[in-house]
């Protein structure tokens, strides 16, 4: 470990003593938000994304050198490691180039080569490399011409020993890494459509013809191309300049033109290249630019993600929540400030103009039973006809009860789920959809915690991506998410606790196994839990919270190792902790050089003085709902120059998609997203933004709208 930190720490920007730190605590089983947020003495102040990106560089590193290890024994054994390649084999600093070094001495099914150093011909073709200015091939092939090994005659002996070079040549550290570097710097990635594709139209038109260097082109073009590929559309290359790249190999093989030789090692060259070399070269490039593109498409929907989940959430009141339908009808639930099913109705409002009165009525009788603060409407088909008869029935009933579009994203995945099935036992897959769409009103984090992040959609190619990959950038942004705002100890869902830093699935449900049975009452109490022990607690204990918790800290996001000092500051003011919790007056009198010691820092006091101030604050934006016009509730009713207002629901590599109230997202392009040149939609916009667009265009036979945010 000692010897890791100092790379690592170069690579991102740290301390090594930091870094050092920082796998310490991960060795011993702190938790990524633990140790940005009560450890940053030790840390240095390392954030978390840092912190995984020394977790993953750790782990790459530590695989590297195992491998290091059997490459060096396996190569030992064979009697072939002397100091020179030691020496290269232990400055390898990545797993391509340490296999560079291997590949000529691993053990290797029967190939050409092979077969023709069986039949004794590799002193032959040594003496081709060696490129010798006497002799000639023709005559000195006759001494390796024996019929009983294979080698009927002279050009046979020529052919095999030429395999052999060609073989050594692929196989060659410095060509590789020569290649490696061309096509990197100047490969193209080439796709051109197969004949028999090009009748009808499809998706991938624009890459028909299709050339851009592999070293630039972007995410979401290289995951088209790959998937037109796959589909069988496309025939996609990589292309270099072949002429320049077999001369440069000629020189580092050795060809010297005064040997009579040299035309056999110049033919054999070019044959590694053509045939060995650039397929597997080009693929081991397109791999690459698959991952980095894969990399690209995750980042994209992990801070998609990261934006839908710490949405403005519309807090703890009662709620009526409608699931838009037509034939089955609209389900619609009351639900109180907890989230609690109070009741559930069906009305049906869509088949026909008959039905509307009724419908209406029957959603005026629900509000004014429960009186909820706010109506939340799915945005699903029929969502907006379903709005403007929520709307109409308020107004009847002269109530200013406001009306809000909720996505539905996820929603039917989770009713169809275990855990909805846990939840509500006794209801109807569509009501408790309605029951989603309500609870992620009240609380977007708690109930979009409930559904696998990539059902909710807010990525690009997602399905084209590594999915193991995938899964884990998605679950960190989720724990990353839940530990920012803290969880309600006594109501949060085995889901929510699951993702606590310390807990996990297994001691989330006993959590809510033993509350059960059991009230809550300080977070020490947690220790009662079955299987939660010390380390767990400690892990997980700041990022709960205990509204009435018995001690007045329980509520806030001090770690339980620091109350005996919180309260030697309250005492120091001549104040309870009570009393001091909550006053931004008082807490701005602690004068935190006080507290200082070799334990505790200056980042972990100014924490606390913070959370003094305002204890648990929510740091997501206060609510507001977008406002879509009234008049616009179809693809048909857009027309060019409209200017409507709507809500970011993705971002991408090539800009943002916007929900503008039509059961359709429109393309705000990036080249659209703003008068400046904007290279990272990511920078101008974000998932759950509020923004005003024109109408750029409507293809009503392909139902694409094309937006813009300029003036």
């Amino acid at each position: 470990m000692s010897q890791l930190a100092p790379v690592i720490a170069e690579e991102i920007g740290a301390s090594p003593r930091g870094v050092a730190a920082v796998l310490q605590l991960l060795d011993d089983g702190a938790t990524v938000p633990f140790i940005a947020r009560y450890r940053k003495e030790a840390s240095g102040g390392i954030d978390e994304v840092k912190i995984r990106a020394i977790a993953e560089r750790a782990d790459y590193l530590r695989q590297l050198d195992q491998r290091r290890a059997y490459v060096l024994k396996a190569i030992d054994e064979q009697g072939k490691l002397d100091d020179a390649l030691r020496q290269k084999i232990e400055r390898c600093t990545t797993k391509t180039e340490l296999e560079d070094l291997y590949l000529p001495f691993k053990s290797k099914r029967k190939t050409k080569a092979s077969l023709a150093r069986e039949r004794g011909l590799e002193p032959l073709a040594l003496r081709i490399l060696a490129q010798p200015r006497e002799g000639r091939p023709e005559s000195d092939a006759k001494a390796f011409v024996d019929a009983t090994k294979g080698v009927d005659d002279v050009p046979a002996a020529l052919a095999g020993a030429t395999d052999i070079v060609v073989e050594t040549i692929a196989e060659d550290a410095a060509v590789r890494t020569y290649l490696r570097e061309q096509i990197a710097e100047h490969g193209l990635l080439r796709s051109t459509a197969k004949k028999s594709k090009t009748k009808t139209r499809t998706k991938f038109e624009d890459y028909y013809d299709f050339a851009e260097p592999i070293r630039g082109v972007p995410s979401h073009r290289y995951l088209a191309v790959a998937r037109g590929e796959a589909e069988g559309v496309l025939r996609v290359k990589i292309e270099i300049d072949d002429e320049r790249a077999a001369r440069r190999i000629e020189q580092l093989v050795g060809v010297d033109r005064a040997s009579p030789y040299a035309k056999l090692l110049s033919e054999a060259a070019r044959e590694a290249l053509d045939k060995r070399l650039l397929p597997s070269l080009g693929k081991e490039s397109r791999s690459q630019a698959a991952e980095r593109a894969e990399g690209a498409a995750i980042d994209v929907f992990a801070e998609n993600l990261s934006h839908l989940l710490l949405a403005a959430p519309f807090g703890a009141r009662p709620i009526i929540a409608i699931d838009p339908g037509i034939r089955t009808g609209c389900k619609c639930v009351a639900l109180d400030a907890e989230g609690r099913v109070l009741e559930h109705v069906t009305i049906f409002a869509l088949r026909s103009e008959k039905e509307r009165p009724k419908a209406a009525e029957a959603l005026v009788k629900l509000v004014t039973k429960h009186d909820p603060a706010v109506i939340a409407v799915g945005n699903g088909t029929g969502g907006r006809e379903t709005e403007q008869l929520a709307r109409l029935a308020m107004k009847v009933a002269k109530r200013s009860t406001p009306v809000v579009s909720v996505s539905e994203a996820g929603a039917s995945v989770y009713s169809a789920s275990d855990v909805a099935r846990a939840e509500l036992p006794t209801m109807d897959v569509t009501v408790r959809g309605a029951v989603s769409i309500g609870r992620r009103l009240q609380d977007p984090l708690a109930e979009l915690v409930k559904i696998e992040p990539k059902a909710i959609g807010v990525g690009q190619y997602q399905h084209d991506v590594d999915q193991s990959k995938l899964t884990k950038k998605l679950g960190e942004v989720v724990e990353s998410c839940v530990n920012r705002v803290g969880v309600e100890l006594s109501t949060a869902s085995p889901a929510l606790l699951s993702y606590v830093a310390g807990i996990g699935p297994k001691l989330a449900s006993e959590i809510v196994r033993h509350r059960g049975t059991k009230r809550l009452e300080s977070r020490a109490d947690l220790l009662g839990v079955k299987g939660l022990g010390k380390k767990a607690f400690e892990q997980c204990a700041g990022f709960v919270r205990l509204r009435d918790g018995a001690h007045p800290l329980d509520r806030s996001a001090v770690h339980p190792e620091r109350y005996a000092l919180v309260e030697r500051m309250a005492a120091d003011l001549g104040v309870s902790v009570e009393s001091l919790v909550g006053d931004a007056a008082a807490a701005a009198r602690i004068d935190i050089q006080r507290y200082i010691s070799d334990d505790v820092g200056e980042p972990t006091l100014k924490d606390i003085v913070a959370e003094l101030a305002r204890p648990g604050r929510d740091p997501r934006a206060s609510f507001e709902a977008a406002r879509f016009r009234d008049d616009v509730n179809d693809l048909e009713d857009l027309k060019e120059g409209m200017r409507l207002e709507g809500v970011v629901t993705n971002v991408t590599a090539f800009g943002a998609f916007v929900d503008i109230g039509v059961h359709q997202d429109g393309l705000v392009h990036v080249s659209e997203l703003a008068d400046r040149f904007v290279d990272d939609p990511s920078k101008v916009v974000k998932v759950g933004d509020r923004v005003k667009v024109v109408v750029l265009g409507v293809d009503l036979e392909r139902r694409r709208i094309s937006l813009s945010r300029k003036r």
